[in-house]
């Protein structure tokens, strides 16, 4: 084997295990996106390499001119051929600077454009560069190639057949490099336990995984936005419908839509209704679209929101950004006419009536609730638990109770100020007043609920469809488990005027609708047999587990036991109960909490619910341990009496709870806290 062949022979297979370790970016950017970039980088620094072997005065160059042509190809294949000016170079520099963290602010797969995409190659680029250098030692040359491969898995972690595939053909590159280069006199086959070492592992990780785990990937960032001064979408609607005739944008293509929402409203104060910020860059997609539409947007329409719908998977034309969760779209700093195309989906569900809310949707607060507010709620929802049952009969509520404001002075305003007259003196109200008061009173009950604000589809004609100032409505939407944000229509509003007809989720929706029982004939949906509260207790075994001859240690025996095996035993429980899963875990949490109670003196029925061991807080305690009891009832509600299957993110909730609940207890003065440490009742179960 002649030295040569081995100087080139190693070279390239240096190279191309970097290049594998760079196309670990292929969950973010997909493989065909980053080829072409990465494989132009391998050429240059394998033909730099090759050029100063050849010319050996060029040779202390070699990292110079390597890490030189490689930013001129990177330049020229991402800005254009041209000579290396202030926008190639600066480019460049973005991507070493802001392009990492403009694909962190997107969604993924990302768009493949050069701003978000140059830092992939340009760390193969300086990897390959450190490698050449090092090559001396073919084991430390295979460093930089390996920290740019840990890089790309901290974005996107690859998992199952793709992730064994992957590491099987690093093992084999980097294999190869290391036989090549191996001294003279040792011994290959060294190797060949060390290649099915990595098989093994490989595939056994497989077998375990199957890409089903969950990837490790670093946590996404909200696009910081610029300062927008715009007016309230939810304020605007009174606004509106006083002048209906002004055209707000028009689309066409659409199938099977009866909204178009602008803005979600999560956050309440008890005055102000407020979007989130979690926005991010829109990616390539975010899934298969299975609905589109052209949409235009004249200049003449303020603010920043584009129409879209409740899960958006592509746009094309625009580079908008996007919040996943509520599906709205927002182009800041538009000035003129905007066209783009967008593709949606739309979930199917088979059924609506007996379905249970999403016990992890999280929603904003509800402030100072009015006096008589719970009550009206109660009564609204017929004393139904938290379930889509439930959602449908405070629909119906409204429907029945209240009526559309008319005329030239409508009501404005969705505060508690003005809710309280909508709902107990007027009962009369924009589609403003509607959403924001089924919200409010949703939310009282235990249902996660929120605002959209937007417009309804108008009668379709001969070409494309606009949309008038007169079409504008605001609705709620509730979180169902296994299907996601439900709108509802508590004012009627959605279908007036409309002739399009409704997609599969109206459908379904307007079938559990006409299913809905009489209120004389309501009643929760049916639940489990197998009551995960019942025999909890006796599950768990003696709480106390230490035998009785211990207490004949005598007094010496006593305190140590009263120092240490008390808080042990009540470390134990804790982990023990934080180990179940589903409702058993949401019910654990719930005995936890009772049991915190009971170490503090504080005698807690047997019977009492979780509500009412809140009314049973001391008055030194802080208000978070209220706060935490109330998200803990909450989760006991959607448990045992939603009817939908609880997952590890409402057992999190519920601990999350108790943490609060904790930290609440902890402001009390030392000598409460040192009592309840070695309070020996609160080991004992709660007598049935």
């Amino acid at each position: 084997m002649s030295p040569q062949w081995t100087r080139r022979s190693s070279t390239a297979l240096l190279l191309l295990a970097t290049g594998l370790a760079g196309m670990g970016w292929a969950p973010v950017f997909g493989a065909g996106a980053l080829a072409l970039p990465v494989g132009l980088t391998l050429a240059v620094c394998f033909a730099v390499a090759e050029l100063c072997a050849a010319v050996s005065a060029l040779g202390p160059w070699r990292p110079v001119l390597a890490l030189a042509a490689g930013l001129l190809t990177l330049g020229e294949l991402e800005f254009g051929p041209d000579l290396p000016g202030p926008r190639m170079l600066g480019g460049l520099l973005d991507g070493v600077v802001q392009s990492w963290q403009l694909t962190l602010q997107s969604t993924w797969p990302a768009r493949p454009d050069p701003e978000l995409l140059l830092f992939v190659p340009l760390a193969v680029l300086f990897a390959s560069v450190l490698g050449v250098e090092l090559l001396r030692r073919p084991a430390v040359a295979l460093l930089p190639g390996l920290a740019v491969m840990g890089l790309s898995q901290a974005y996107v972690a690859l998992s199952g057949p793709v992730a064994t595939a992957a590491g099987l053909a690093y093992v084999v590159v980097a294999g190869a490099l290391l036989a090549v280069t191996r001294r003279q006199g040792s011994r290959v086959v060294l190797l060949v336990p060390t290649a099915m070492l990595a098989v093994a592992v490989s595939v056994g990780i497989t077998a375990f995984d199957q890409g089903a785990q969950p990837p490790l990937a670093l946590q996404h960032e909200a696009v910081p936005l610029p300062p927008m001064r715009v007016e309230d979408p939810l304020g605007q609607i009174a606004e509106r419908l006083s002048h209906p005739a002004a055209p707000v944008f028009s689309y066409s293509g659409a199938a099977q839509v009866d909204r178009w929402r602008m803005a979600v409203l999560e956050d309440f104060d008890g005055v102000t209704w407020r979007a989130g910020d979690g926005y991010r860059r829109l990616g390539a997609s975010l899934g298969e679209a299975r609905h589109h539409a052209r949409i235009t947007v004249p200049a003449s329409t303020d603010g920043p929101w584009l129409p879209s719908q409740a899960e958006p998977a592509a746009v094309t034309g625009i580079a908008p950004l996007v919040d996943p969760g509520t599906g709205v779209l927002l182009l800041p700093g538009r000035t003129g006419p905007v066209s783009y195309d967008l593709g949606w989906r739309e979930p199917a569900p088979a059924a609506l009536l007996d379905a249970g809310i999403d016990p992890a949707a999280v929603t904003g607060g509800l402030g100072q609730v009015p006096p008589g507010v719970a009550e009206l709620a109660r009564t609204a929802t017929g004393g139904l638990r938290p379930s889509f049952r439930s959602a449908l009969q405070l629909e119906r509520y409204f429907s029945e109770h209240y009526r559309l404001a008319t005329g030239p002075r409508l009501p404005t305003g969705s505060g508690w100020a003005q809710l309280r007259t909508f709902l107990f003196s007027t009962k009369a109200g924009t589609s403003e007043q509607f959403a924001a008061a089924y919200v409010a009173l949703a939310r009282v009950t235990g249902i996660p609920a929120r605002i959209a604000v937007g417009f309804h589809a108008p009668a379709p004609g001969s070409g494309p469809v606009t949309v008038h100032n007169g079409d504008v409505l605001a609705w709620p939407e509730v979180a169902v488990a296994g299907v996601g944000w439900v709108p509802l229509d508590p004012a009627g509003a959605a279908s007036s005027g409309t002739g399009q007809p409704a997609g599969a989720l109206a459908q379904v929706t307007a079938q559990a609708r006409a299913e809905l029982p009489p209120p004389p004939q309501l009643h929760d949906p049916d639940t489990p047999k197998d009551d995960p509260a019942v025999g909890e207790d006796a599950a768990e075994g003696p709480a106390f587990p230490f035998p009785p001859q211990w207490l004949l240690a005598g007094a010496a025996g006593l305190s140590l036991l009263l120092v240490a095996a008390i808080p042990m035993v009540r470390t134990l429980r804790t982990a023990r109960r934080r180990r179940r899963t589903g409702a058993d875990g949401v019910v654990a949490a719930w005995r936890e909490a009772r049991d915190l109670l009971r170490a503090r003196g504080i005698a807690v029925p047997p019977g009492a619910t979780v509500r009412e061991m809140a009314g049973l807080l001391p008055s030194t305690a802080d208000r978070s341990a209220a706060e935490g009891l109330e998200w803990l009832a909450r989760q006991v509600d959607t448990a045992l009496w939603s009817g939908a299957a609880t997952d590890d993110s409402a057992v999190s909730h519920a601990w999350t709870a108790v943490r609060a609940l904790r930290k609440g207890l902890a402001g009390e003065p030392w000598r409460v806290r040192l009592r309840a440490s070695f309070e020996v009742r609160s080991l004992l179960p709660v007598p049935a």
